[in-house]
Parts: C-alpha cells; structure tokens; sequence
C-alpha cells in the first residue's frame, strides 16, 4: 500500500516505533490522573485542574521551544525531552495524598512542557528523514492512523489497567514507554545540525512567518476550525445524555470518530498528492461542518454514528493537509519555530473552544452553539478557499500586523 511507504525508510520506522509507544504511554493515563486525583481528593474543581495544568505549557513557552528546536540538534532535542518526561511523570507516584496534590500538577505541566519541546523538534525533523515528496505524505498518514488508534484504544484500557493493577502501574508503564522513545531515537542516523554562527531568534522566524502567503492563511483558519471543533467536543456528554439517551450511546459516537479518523488518515494519502490543498481543505472543513449539524441534530444513533464517522473523516484530512504543505513550503531551518507557533494557536484555539462551547450551551441553547461551531467552520473553509486563491496562487503579499 502507498501509505506504507514511509515505512521503508529506516529512520522513520524508529521515530514512528518510538512515537507510537510513547503516545500510547501517554494517553493510558488520561482517565487515570482525573480518576486518580478525584479519588484523593473528592473535588471536581482539583480534578479539572488537571486539564489546565496540561494546557499551560503549549499556551506560554510554545514560541521559544520553536527557537530551541531551530537552534539544536532536533534528534538530541527530542531524546532529551523524552528522558525529560519521564522524570516527570515520576512524580507523580509520591503524590498519595491531599496534601501532596501539587506534585501532580508539578508533573503534569512539566510532562506537558517537554511536549512543547519535543512535537516542534519532531515535526521539523521529519522531513529531513523521509523528504519532501511523497513519503512524507505517508509519514504524515502512518502518524494520524496512529494518533486515531491510540485515542480509542488507550484511554479504556487505562481506565482497565487503573482498576485491576492500581495508578502505579500506569505511571510505570508511561515512565517506559518514553525511554523505549528516546532508546528508537537514539538508534536513528545522526543528522547535521543548524549551520554554526547563524542567528537562530523568534523574531526570525516571526519573519518567516510573514513571508509565506501559505503560513499566513493556514494559521487563523487551522486554529479557528480546531475552536469549533472544541466548542462541540465540549457538549457531546450532555449532548448524548439529552438527546441519544445515556453515556453508553456517547462511548459508541467517540468510537465512530476514532474509526473515521483512521480512515481519514488513509483516505488523505491518496488525495493530497493529486488534490490542489486548499480545495482539498475546503471541502473537507465543508464536509465537518455537515457532519457536525447531522449528529447534534440526531436523536439516536442510526444518524449519530454515520455522522461521527463522516466528522472523523474529514476531520482528520482537515488536520494533516495544513501539516503537511508546512513541511512542504516552510525552509527547514525554520519550521521548528513555524511549528511551534501553531501548535501554541491550536492550544490556544482548543481551550478557548472548550469555554465557548459550554459558555454558550449554558446561557443561550444547545442548539445555539451548534449552530455557532457549523456556521464557524463552514466559513472558515470558504474564507480560507477565497484567501488562499487570492494570497498564496494569485500572489497577493499579505502579511500579519506589526
């Protein structure tokens, strides 16, 4: 199969082994910390903070990490912040107590900062691996199938592992899934790294930044489709409970989306190299919003299933084409820090979706904040169809304020 193609290339399969461990390591433990510090705690406001403390990090330092990813040996970058996390997440192991709650959130914004290091330097890195055609469409595809089956197998299977072999195990498991990631990077070629005495600054790559068309349009439409995208990932429990009839009903729609995002992952390889990007992205952004007004416009699952399936879809393509025409048109020896900005966007986006959604839900209606999220990412898709006609194949300059 063409999506396998990465996979001949050596390298890529130790990054990929090793992002595949670490990833399913991390996400074990997503049920298990809120489950853990409700259990030491009682309180559902400690239990939230555990997503804060996981989305502090990419919000305030994203930027710099880019310039450290840029300025270092990528390959040394990431093995450091593997070790980094490990360390981390040991932590959280003395936290047996309600008093000695802060080592988990310690912990966890220290997890979450070596994160912040290590996906700019990764994604930076990957093109210099497999290259710029289109084995880099099928790094990018082999990644999401990755990220798909992870996301609904982990987090059951942690909560399983949480119950039957106790929180330890879990941090256990996680502490070497990162060192078996840093192990499969160490085992990679070394590469060169940045040329010596060249100045390697945020504000350089701030520059970058505005210089390509493609980076400019691809940044508000990326981060305003992941705040709509979080807005209704926020109300699908009450959604499901309101409307399809229980938590059960909920367990099968987030199962219809990993599906979908698997086959969006293998769908997208085929389509990337053959579709224009920005019709490519358009349409699918389109084709969310759709799926987004179908499934919170169901009452049982005979339309919510399809429906989660058809959001995983395109959503997944939604996500991968802006990443991989990055890698494509952002020079090397500044993508870590192009990348970084994005994903401190995407966390900001992502958080402030969170609020939005249920904000909205509460003080006008469910309905009205589907409506909101639809009409948001279907505009996004036609004003960035129309930007990017304009800006990046009409070359239009157009650059971000001052």
């Amino acid at each position: 199969m063409v999506v396998l193609e990465a996979l001949k290339i050596r390298d890529f399969r130790l990054l990929w082994t090793g992002r595949t461990v670490s990833l399913l390591g991390s996400w074990l433990l997503v049920i298990a910390i809120p489950a853990h510090v409700y259990a030491l705690t009682g309180s559902l406001l400690a239990t939230g903070l555990t997503l804060v403390a996981e989305h502090l990090p990419p919000l305030l330092p994203g930027p710099i990490a880019g310039v450290l990813t840029d300025r270092w040996d990528r390959r040394r970058v990431m093995i450091a912040a593997d070790l980094f996390r490990a360390a981390a997440v040991v932590l959280m192991l003395f936290a047996t107590a309600g008093h000695s709650l802060w080592l988990v959130y310690a912990a966890l914004i220290a997890e979450s900062a070596g994160a912040v290091l290590f996906r700019p330097a990764a994604q930076a890195h990957l093109p210099v691996v497999v290259g710029k055609g289109s084995a880099l469409t099928s790094a990018n595809s082999l990644n999401a199938v990755v990220d798909g089956t992870v996301r609904l197998v982990a987090p059951p299977l942690g909560a399983a592992v949480l119950t039957f072999a106790g929180f330890a195990t879990l941090i256990w498991i996680d502490v070497g899934s990162y060192l078996v990631s840093a192990a499969a990077i160490a085992l990679t070629t070394r590469r060169s790294g940045p040329p010596r005495g060249e100045r390697v600054d945020l504000a350089g790559g701030w520059r970058v930044l505005r210089g390509l068309p493609v980076a400019v349009v691809l940044l508000p439409l990326t981060a305003v489709f992941l705040a709509a995208n979080a807005s209704l990932s926020a109300v699908l429990v009450p959604f499901g409970i309101q409307r399809l009839g229980g938590s059960e009903q909920i367990g099968f729609v987030v199962s219809a989306l990993g599906v979908g995002f698997l086959l969006g992952a293998v769908l997208v390889r085929r389509l990337i190299d053959r579709v224009p990007p920005r019709h490519l992205l358009a349409a699918s952004q389109l084709a969310v919003a759709v799926a987004f007004f179908a499934l919170f416009g169901s009452t049982s699952l005979v339309v919510a299933l399809p429906a989660g399936v058809a959001i995983g879809v395109f959503g997944s393509m939604t996500l991968v084409t802006p990443q991989t025409v990055l890698q494509r048109e952002v020079p090397n020896e500044a993508l870590g820090r192009i990348s970084a900005v994005f994903l401190s966007a995407e966390a900001l986006a992502t958080l402030a979706g969170a609020l939005a959604g249920p904000l909205l839900a509460q003080t006008l209606s469910l309905d009205a904040a589907v409506v909101v999220a639809c009409v948001v990412t279907a505009g996004g898709a036609v004003v960035g169809f129309v930007l990017w006609d304009r800006v990046v194949v009409g070359g239009q300059r157009f650059q971000l304020s001052e």
